[in-house]
């Protein structure tokens, strides 16, 4: 379903960057604050549950941006809005339109792409290091290691023709790109609004210690900082590849 908000699913008037969310604490956050900085339109939508979506037109799509939830990539009896949108993020990809997706999202995009998802070899939840396995422009501003946010069990590989960016102890395939799309499994689009709201959210913090949750504020306090300029890069350039695709798209 569309979110109270947005506009009615008719067709777009003008290039729009469509925006996928599962749950309500799941939100873009500085996804979307960089795609308003370049003044580029954005649609927020929930089809988590739809079987045939009234999705907007494909044709004015300027960028898709697929984000976080608790369910799995390939849930597709409990939930068979995925489907759908794994169907939209090849479509997307294969045209070339410019293709963001965080943590689930970017399971969605490498399942529909061929990739096999499993359980990873434990959950990983709370800030831990990842390492850079290849350059892009995505990332030239990290040079090899940096703390960022976890909350995944599942992990994906990479589908083929992709470009393993990062890696963790825990997870290989942290972050990829493939053609057009780029896939994250950490969370860099978490601002300290955003975060509270995940730390006050009962489905976020169930089975997490008191202890647990108490330490994730600390080293959210430690490692915002550190993590703005990275998280600046790759959201701003994605954004700026929205923009350029809109302007394309428009002539």
């Amino acid at each position: 379903m569309v979110t109270p908000c947005d506009a009615t699913m008719g067709a777009m008037t003008s290039p729009q960057v469509l925006i996928i969310q599962h749950v309500p604490w799941e939100k873009p956050g500085r996804i979307l604050d960089s795609l308003e900085d370049t003044r580029i339109p954005t649609q927020t939508v929930t089809i988590l549950d739809d079987r045939h979506p009234d999705l907007p037109d494909f044709g004015e799509m300027a960028g898709l941006v697929v984000m976080g939830g608790p369910m799995g990539a390939l849930d597709f009896d409990e939930h068979p809005g995925l489907k759908a949108e794994a169907k939209l993020a090849r479509a997307a990809i294969a045209v070339g339109k410019p293709v963001l997706g965080v943590c689930l999202g970017h399971q969605i995009i490498a399942t529909a792409l061929g990739a096999k998802l499993s359980k990873g070899k434990a959950p990983e939840i709370g800030f831990a290091p990842i390492r850079r396995v290849d350059r892009h422009d995505y990332f030239a501003m990290w040079n090899k290691q940096i703390d960022v946010l976890h909350w995944h069990d599942d992990v994906v590989g990479i589908p083929e023709g992709g470009q393993l960016l990062a890696s963790s102890s825990l997870t290989t395939n942290q972050a990829f790109r493939v053609g057009t799309a780029l896939g994250l499994q950490f969370h860099l689009e978490v601002t300290p609004t955003l975060f509270e709201e995940w730390m006050e959210e009962p489905a976020m913090t169930d089975g997490l210690r008191k202890s647990q949750i108490s330490k994730m504020r600390d080293d959210f306090e430690e490692d915002n900082a550190k993590l703005m300029p990275l998280a600046e890069q790759v959201f701003s350039g994605f954004a700026a590849r929205c923009n350029t695709y809109a302007r394309m798209i428009s002539r």
